[in-house]
């Protein structure tokens, strides 16, 4: 009887968590660093939204709160209802930080490309194995 595909994809889940085999390890690694760097983009980014917009005449940045949901919409590439920054500083860092989101969309397909790639070669039978008939 075949496996489930939800079965499948929450086994491969667990392998990824812990590791299991080098392709495993491989894309939990890539995942952390990406998920660490954008954190921290994130919050560096909401710092530098605030100080650039706060005092601007119309602008929806008037908090870190404020600030910090723009700036994670906007790293998620999924918009908000904030308008955007009104002075050049933050227009400059909002496209930045939509160069950002578009590297690290490709960073995950890739990492993703690679992980599928590894897993074949893992599941492939070795030269000269003989496969069961």
């Amino acid at each position: 009887m075949p496996i489930s595909p939800y079965r499948l994809a929450a086994r491969e889940l667990r392998a990824v968590a812990s590791a299991s085999t080098p392709a495993h390890r491989h894309l939990r690694e890539r995942l952390v660093v990406l998920v660490t760097v954008t954190v921290a983009v994130d919050l560096v980014c909401a710092v530098l939204a605030f100080l650039f917009e706060r005092h601007q005449d119309g602008t929806a940045i008037q908090s870190f709160g404020s600030a910090l949901f723009w700036t994670s919409t906007q790293l998620l590439t999924v918009s908000s209802n904030l308008p955007n920054p009104i002075g050049t500083p933050g227009r400059v860092l909002d496209v930045l930080m939509e160069l950002y989101a578009i590297t690290v969309v490709a960073a995950l397909a890739g990492s993703f490309a690679s992980f599928l790639h590894r897993r074949s070669m893992e599941r492939a039978p070795h030269p000269g194995a003989v496969e069961p008939r």
